[in-house]
Protein backbone atom coordinates (compact mmCIF):
# COMPACT_ATOMS: atom_id res chain seq x y z
CA UNK A 1 0.00 0.00 0.00
CA UNK A 2 1.45 3.37 -1.30
CA UNK A 3 1.72 5.90 1.67
CA UNK A 4 0.75 9.59 1.65
CA UNK A 5 4.06 10.61 0.86
CA UNK A 6 4.15 8.90 -1.95
CA UNK A 7 1.25 9.37 -3.55
CA UNK A 8 1.67 13.27 -3.13
CA UNK A 9 5.31 12.81 -4.52
CA UNK A 10 3.70 11.15 -7.77
CA UNK A 11 1.51 13.98 -7.98
CA UNK A 12 3.85 16.49 -8.12
CA UNK A 13 6.00 14.68 -10.70
CA UNK A 14 2.66 13.63 -12.86
CA UNK A 15 1.94 17.44 -12.49
CA UNK A 16 5.81 18.94 -13.55
CA UNK A 17 5.68 15.89 -16.41
CA UNK A 18 2.33 17.73 -17.44
CA UNK A 19 3.65 20.91 -17.88
CA UNK A 20 7.07 20.01 -19.08
CA UNK A 21 4.95 18.30 -21.62
CA UNK A 22 2.92 21.37 -22.39
CA UNK A 23 6.13 23.50 -22.72
CA UNK A 24 7.40 21.11 -25.43
CA UNK A 25 4.43 20.88 -27.49
CA UNK A 26 3.65 25.05 -27.56
CA UNK A 27 7.36 25.16 -28.28
CA UNK A 28 7.13 22.89 -31.22
CA UNK A 29 3.75 24.30 -32.53
CA UNK A 30 5.31 27.53 -32.18
CA UNK A 31 8.57 26.70 -34.01
CA UNK A 32 6.92 24.58 -36.61
CA UNK A 33 4.47 27.54 -36.74
CA UNK A 34 7.72 29.78 -37.60
CA UNK A 35 9.61 28.06 -39.60
CA UNK A 36 6.42 28.00 -42.43
CA UNK A 37 5.98 31.26 -42.03
CA UNK A 38 8.89 32.42 -42.89
CA UNK A 39 9.32 29.89 -45.63
CA UNK A 40 5.92 31.27 -47.22
CA UNK A 41 7.83 34.72 -47.07
CA UNK A 42 10.63 34.26 -48.80
CA UNK A 43 8.67 32.11 -51.16
CA UNK A 44 6.66 34.88 -51.69
CA UNK A 45 9.51 37.25 -51.64
CA UNK A 46 11.23 34.88 -54.82
CA UNK A 47 8.49 34.12 -56.50
CA UNK A 48 5.76 36.34 -55.45
CA UNK A 49 4.59 39.56 -57.68
CA UNK A 50 6.98 42.18 -57.85
CA UNK A 51 10.11 41.46 -59.53
CA UNK A 52 12.04 44.55 -58.71
CA UNK A 53 12.21 43.02 -54.86
CA UNK A 54 12.88 39.66 -55.61
CA UNK A 55 15.84 41.03 -57.99
CA UNK A 56 17.23 42.81 -54.72
CA UNK A 57 16.68 40.47 -52.40
CA UNK A 58 18.65 37.29 -54.24
CA UNK A 59 21.63 39.76 -55.18
CA UNK A 60 21.93 40.73 -51.57
CA UNK A 61 21.43 37.11 -50.37
CA UNK A 62 24.03 35.75 -52.95
CA UNK A 63 26.50 38.41 -51.82
CA UNK A 64 26.35 36.89 -48.07
CA UNK A 65 28.59 34.08 -46.78
CA UNK A 66 25.69 31.85 -45.94
CA UNK A 67 22.00 34.49 -47.04
CA UNK A 68 22.67 32.37 -50.52
CA UNK A 69 20.95 29.48 -49.40
CA UNK A 70 17.54 31.44 -49.19
CA UNK A 71 17.46 32.13 -52.87
CA UNK A 72 18.95 28.67 -53.85
CA UNK A 73 15.96 26.66 -51.92
CA UNK A 74 13.45 28.87 -54.38
CA UNK A 75 15.12 29.21 -57.84
CA UNK A 76 17.28 27.48 -60.04
CA UNK A 77 20.68 28.16 -60.55
CA UNK A 78 20.13 29.83 -64.24
CA UNK A 79 17.40 32.14 -62.61
CA UNK A 80 19.66 33.18 -60.21
CA UNK A 81 22.63 33.77 -62.77
CA UNK A 82 20.44 35.65 -64.78
CA UNK A 83 18.94 38.31 -61.83
CA UNK A 84 22.60 38.75 -60.92
CA UNK A 85 23.77 39.46 -64.02
CA UNK A 86 21.22 42.60 -64.15
CA UNK A 87 22.02 43.85 -60.99
CA UNK A 88 25.99 44.16 -61.25
CA UNK A 89 28.34 46.63 -61.43
CA UNK A 90 31.03 46.88 -64.71
CA UNK A 91 34.70 45.46 -64.74
CA UNK A 92 37.50 48.58 -65.05
CA UNK A 93 40.16 47.55 -67.66
CA UNK A 94 42.34 50.71 -66.85
CA UNK A 95 43.94 51.74 -63.63
CA UNK A 96 44.93 54.37 -61.48
CA UNK A 97 46.96 57.21 -63.15
CA UNK A 98 49.41 58.11 -60.26
CA UNK A 99 49.57 61.34 -61.74
CA UNK A 100 46.43 62.83 -61.20
CA UNK A 101 45.82 62.81 -58.03
CA UNK A 102 48.44 65.47 -56.44
CA UNK A 103 49.57 64.26 -52.75
CA UNK A 104 51.66 66.21 -51.00
CA UNK A 105 54.63 63.70 -51.42
CA UNK A 106 54.03 63.23 -54.88
CA UNK A 107 54.53 67.22 -55.95
CA UNK A 108 57.28 67.75 -53.31
CA UNK A 109 60.80 68.48 -54.74
CA UNK A 110 63.79 66.39 -53.33
CA UNK A 111 65.78 68.77 -51.17
CA UNK A 112 63.41 69.79 -48.35
CA UNK A 113 60.80 67.38 -48.92
CA UNK A 114 60.40 66.63 -44.62
CA UNK A 115 60.53 70.48 -43.72
CA UNK A 116 57.55 71.61 -46.75
CA UNK A 117 55.40 68.52 -45.69
CA UNK A 118 55.44 69.23 -41.92
CA UNK A 119 54.13 73.07 -42.74
CA UNK A 120 51.55 71.80 -45.24
CA UNK A 121 49.60 69.24 -42.99
CA UNK A 122 49.64 71.67 -40.72
CA UNK A 123 48.10 74.28 -42.35
CA UNK A 124 44.39 75.02 -41.20
CA UNK A 125 42.63 74.87 -44.59
CA UNK A 126 43.69 71.48 -44.97
CA UNK A 127 43.04 70.21 -41.03
CA UNK A 128 39.50 71.85 -40.15
CA UNK A 129 39.28 70.77 -36.56
CA UNK A 130 43.16 70.18 -35.67
CA UNK A 131 43.13 65.91 -35.59
CA UNK A 132 43.54 65.89 -39.21
CA UNK A 133 40.46 63.97 -39.74
CA UNK A 134 36.78 64.59 -40.02
CA UNK A 135 33.74 62.34 -39.76
CA UNK A 136 30.01 63.01 -41.64
CA UNK A 137 26.76 61.06 -41.60
CA UNK A 138 25.73 59.63 -44.65
CA UNK A 139 22.18 58.83 -45.82
CA UNK A 140 20.01 57.62 -48.25
CA UNK A 141 16.70 55.61 -48.80
CA UNK A 142 18.08 52.44 -47.52
CA UNK A 143 21.17 52.95 -45.44
CA UNK A 144 23.04 54.77 -43.03
CA UNK A 145 26.76 55.40 -42.09
CA UNK A 146 29.68 57.47 -41.71
CA UNK A 147 32.36 58.75 -44.16
CA UNK A 148 35.66 59.39 -42.39
CA UNK A 149 37.96 62.35 -44.57
CA UNK A 150 41.49 61.66 -43.88
CA UNK A 151 43.08 64.95 -44.60
CA UNK A 152 47.29 63.36 -44.48
CA UNK A 153 47.07 60.16 -46.77
CA UNK A 154 50.32 59.32 -45.25
CA UNK A 155 48.65 58.41 -42.44
CA UNK A 156 46.47 55.77 -43.73
CA UNK A 157 48.27 52.44 -43.94
CA UNK A 158 47.26 48.58 -43.83
CA UNK A 159 47.28 46.50 -40.52
CA UNK A 160 47.84 43.04 -40.66
CA UNK A 161 48.23 40.05 -38.16
CA UNK A 162 52.28 39.13 -37.41
CA UNK A 163 51.60 35.49 -39.56
CA UNK A 164 48.42 33.77 -41.98
CA UNK A 165 47.04 30.71 -40.54
CA UNK A 166 43.67 29.41 -41.97
CA UNK A 167 43.26 27.99 -38.32
CA UNK A 168 44.52 30.88 -36.15
CA UNK A 169 42.67 33.21 -35.55
CA UNK A 170 42.76 36.74 -36.85
CA UNK A 171 42.01 40.26 -34.87
CA UNK A 172 39.27 42.36 -34.47
CA UNK A 173 39.26 46.01 -35.99
CA UNK A 174 39.44 47.66 -32.29
CA UNK A 175 41.98 45.05 -31.76
CA UNK A 176 44.30 46.38 -35.19
CA UNK A 177 43.93 49.93 -34.69
CA UNK A 178 45.04 48.87 -31.37
CA UNK A 179 48.23 47.08 -32.25
CA UNK A 180 49.27 49.17 -34.78
CA UNK A 181 48.87 52.58 -32.23
CA UNK A 182 46.63 54.01 -34.62
CA UNK A 183 43.62 56.28 -33.96
CA UNK A 184 41.51 55.14 -36.43
CA UNK A 185 40.82 52.14 -38.81
CA UNK A 186 37.88 50.52 -41.08
CA UNK A 187 37.91 46.76 -42.02
CA UNK A 188 40.18 45.89 -44.89
CA UNK A 189 40.57 43.41 -47.66
CA UNK A 190 39.02 39.59 -48.48
CA UNK A 191 39.62 36.67 -46.26
CA UNK A 192 38.71 33.31 -46.30
CA UNK A 193 35.25 32.89 -44.82
CA UNK A 194 33.51 29.69 -46.39
CA UNK A 195 30.12 29.90 -45.38
CA UNK A 196 30.65 32.65 -42.46
CA UNK A 197 32.78 30.04 -40.49
CA UNK A 198 36.55 31.50 -41.57
CA UNK A 199 38.85 32.54 -38.56
CA UNK A 200 39.61 35.34 -39.84
CA UNK A 201 43.72 34.47 -39.66
CA UNK A 202 44.06 33.81 -43.88
CA UNK A 203 43.91 37.10 -46.16
CA UNK A 204 43.11 36.19 -50.27
CA UNK A 205 44.45 38.40 -53.00
CA UNK A 206 46.78 40.35 -51.69
CA UNK A 207 48.51 42.04 -49.14
CA UNK A 208 50.60 45.25 -48.42
CA UNK A 209 51.90 46.64 -45.40
CA UNK A 210 54.43 49.50 -44.84
CA UNK A 211 56.32 48.73 -47.92
CA UNK A 212 56.38 44.67 -47.78
CA UNK A 213 54.18 42.23 -49.72
CA UNK A 214 53.15 40.16 -47.03
CA UNK A 215 50.78 38.21 -49.06
CA UNK A 216 50.48 36.89 -52.80
CA UNK A 217 52.33 35.45 -55.79
CA UNK A 218 54.64 38.58 -57.75
CA UNK A 219 53.55 36.89 -60.74
CA UNK A 220 50.22 36.71 -59.86
CA UNK A 221 47.26 39.33 -61.16
CA UNK A 222 45.09 40.85 -58.25
CA UNK A 223 42.70 43.44 -57.75
CA UNK A 224 45.06 45.93 -55.82
CA UNK A 225 43.28 49.03 -53.78
CA UNK A 226 46.02 50.91 -52.01
CA UNK A 227 49.01 53.18 -51.60
CA UNK A 228 51.94 54.05 -53.03
CA UNK A 229 54.77 55.63 -51.29
CA UNK A 230 53.76 58.69 -52.38
CA UNK A 231 50.60 58.53 -50.57
CA UNK A 232 48.40 57.99 -54.05
CA UNK A 233 45.93 55.73 -53.73
CA UNK A 234 45.77 53.30 -56.93
CA UNK A 235 42.98 51.08 -58.24
CA UNK A 236 43.36 48.77 -60.45
CA UNK A 237 43.62 44.59 -61.45
CA UNK A 238 47.57 43.98 -61.54
CA UNK A 239 50.39 41.96 -60.88
CA UNK A 240 52.00 42.14 -57.12
CA UNK A 241 55.36 42.51 -58.77
CA UNK A 242 53.74 45.18 -61.03
CA UNK A 243 52.75 46.90 -57.80
CA UNK A 244 55.83 46.84 -56.13
CA UNK A 245 57.65 48.33 -59.25
CA UNK A 246 55.31 51.38 -58.89
CA UNK A 247 56.16 51.85 -54.97
CA UNK A 248 52.87 50.18 -53.50
CA UNK A 249 53.12 50.62 -49.89
CA UNK A 250 49.88 49.53 -48.64
CA UNK A 251 47.32 47.88 -50.09
CA UNK A 252 44.62 44.48 -50.39
CA UNK A 253 42.11 43.35 -52.75
CA UNK A 254 38.27 43.35 -52.70
CA UNK A 255 36.42 45.03 -55.31
CA UNK A 256 34.85 45.66 -57.65
CA UNK A 257 36.40 49.47 -57.88
CA UNK A 258 34.14 52.16 -58.42
CA UNK A 259 36.00 54.91 -59.78
CA UNK A 260 38.77 55.37 -61.40
CA UNK A 261 40.51 58.29 -62.75
CA UNK A 262 37.80 60.24 -62.25
CA UNK A 263 35.35 57.91 -64.38
CA UNK A 264 32.62 56.07 -62.39
CA UNK A 265 31.57 52.32 -63.06
CA UNK A 266 28.64 51.74 -64.94
CA UNK A 267 26.44 49.44 -63.53
CA UNK A 268 22.86 48.05 -64.13
CA UNK A 269 19.83 47.75 -62.05
CA UNK A 270 20.96 48.14 -58.45
CA UNK A 271 24.47 47.49 -59.03
CA UNK A 272 23.99 44.37 -56.50
CA UNK A 273 21.88 44.38 -53.50
CA UNK A 274 21.36 46.12 -50.44
CA UNK A 275 24.38 45.04 -47.99
CA UNK A 276 26.59 46.57 -45.36
CA UNK A 277 29.84 48.09 -47.29
CA UNK A 278 33.43 49.53 -46.93
CA UNK A 279 34.64 51.78 -49.47
CA UNK A 280 38.05 53.52 -49.33
CA UNK A 281 38.56 56.77 -51.89
CA UNK A 282 40.79 59.72 -52.28
CA UNK A 283 39.95 62.95 -54.10
CA UNK A 284 42.25 64.70 -56.05
CA UNK A 285 43.93 66.63 -53.59
CA UNK A 286 44.91 63.50 -51.55
CA UNK A 287 42.49 63.74 -49.14
CA UNK A 288 41.03 60.20 -48.44
CA UNK A 289 37.77 59.22 -47.85
CA UNK A 290 37.05 55.85 -45.62
CA UNK A 291 33.10 55.37 -45.91
CA UNK A 292 31.52 52.41 -44.11
CA UNK A 293 27.49 51.73 -44.13
CA UNK A 294 25.51 49.79 -41.66
CA UNK A 295 23.20 46.90 -42.94
CA UNK A 296 20.51 44.23 -42.05
CA UNK A 297 19.42 46.11 -39.81
CA UNK A 298 15.73 47.85 -39.39
CA UNK A 299 17.41 51.28 -39.57
CA UNK A 300 19.45 50.36 -42.04
CA UNK A 301 19.06 47.67 -44.69
CA UNK A 302 22.62 48.63 -46.48
CA UNK A 303 23.51 50.08 -49.69
CA UNK A 304 24.26 48.84 -53.24
CA UNK A 305 27.57 49.55 -55.28
CA UNK A 306 25.07 52.32 -57.11
CA UNK A 307 24.87 54.08 -53.85
CA UNK A 308 28.49 53.88 -52.74
CA UNK A 309 29.33 55.45 -56.06
CA UNK A 310 26.95 58.13 -55.44
CA UNK A 311 28.34 58.92 -52.09
CA UNK A 312 31.81 58.63 -53.52
CA UNK A 313 30.88 61.49 -55.96
CA UNK A 314 29.05 63.23 -53.65
CA UNK A 315 32.77 63.99 -51.61
CA UNK A 316 34.67 64.30 -54.22
CA UNK A 317 36.65 61.07 -54.42
CA UNK A 318 38.74 60.31 -58.53
CA UNK A 319 39.52 56.98 -57.13
CA UNK A 320 37.55 54.83 -55.56
CA UNK A 321 37.04 50.90 -54.32
CA UNK A 322 34.82 48.60 -52.78
CA UNK A 323 36.40 46.94 -49.93
CA UNK A 324 35.23 43.66 -47.97
CA UNK A 325 31.40 44.56 -46.68
CA UNK A 326 28.70 42.64 -44.59
CA UNK A 327 29.39 41.22 -41.44
CA UNK A 328 32.89 42.68 -41.43
CA UNK A 329 31.86 46.14 -41.86
CA UNK A 330 33.16 48.78 -39.17
CA UNK A 331 34.18 51.35 -38.15
CA UNK A 332 36.39 52.77 -35.21
CA UNK A 333 37.57 56.21 -34.14
CA UNK A 334 39.28 57.61 -30.81
CA UNK A 335 38.40 53.63 -29.76
CA UNK A 336 34.89 54.14 -29.55
CA UNK A 337 33.10 51.65 -32.72
CA UNK A 338 31.15 54.66 -34.25
CA UNK A 339 29.97 52.11 -36.95
CA UNK A 340 29.08 48.66 -35.60
CA UNK A 341 29.32 45.44 -37.17
CA UNK A 342 25.83 43.31 -38.09
CA UNK A 343 26.75 40.59 -36.23
CA UNK A 344 26.26 40.39 -32.23
CA UNK A 345 30.48 40.95 -31.69
CA UNK A 346 33.23 41.96 -33.72
CA UNK A 347 34.83 39.61 -36.26
CA UNK A 348 37.98 38.66 -36.43
CA UNK A 349 40.15 40.00 -39.68
CA UNK A 350 43.63 39.98 -40.88
CA UNK A 351 43.87 43.36 -42.75
CA UNK A 352 42.70 46.64 -41.83
CA UNK A 353 43.13 50.29 -43.09
CA UNK A 354 44.41 52.52 -40.34
CA UNK A 355 45.15 56.07 -39.53
CA UNK A 356 48.21 56.89 -37.59
CA UNK A 357 48.12 59.37 -34.30
CA UNK A 358 49.03 63.13 -35.39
Amino acid sequence: MKTTKGRKRNSVLSRIGRVVGRFFIWFGVTLLILVCGLYIFFYFVNKGPSQRVRDLFVASAKESSVGGVLADIYLSQEEIDEILSKNNTSEFTEITDIAMVKTQASSMPESGMESDVVEAVTDPSLDPDGDGIDVFDVHGDTYKGKMMVVYDPSRVKVATLDYYDYDAPGLTLPKLVEKYDCVAGVNGGKYDDEIGLGSGGMPEGVVFSEGVLRFGDPDTSYDVYGFTKDDVLVVGRMSAGYAQSIGIRDAVSFGPALIVNGKSAKYSGSGSGLNPRTAIGQRENGDVLLLVIEGRQPSSLGATMGDLITVMEEFGAVNAANLDGGMSSSMVYNGEEIVSSCTLGNRAMPTAFVVEKR
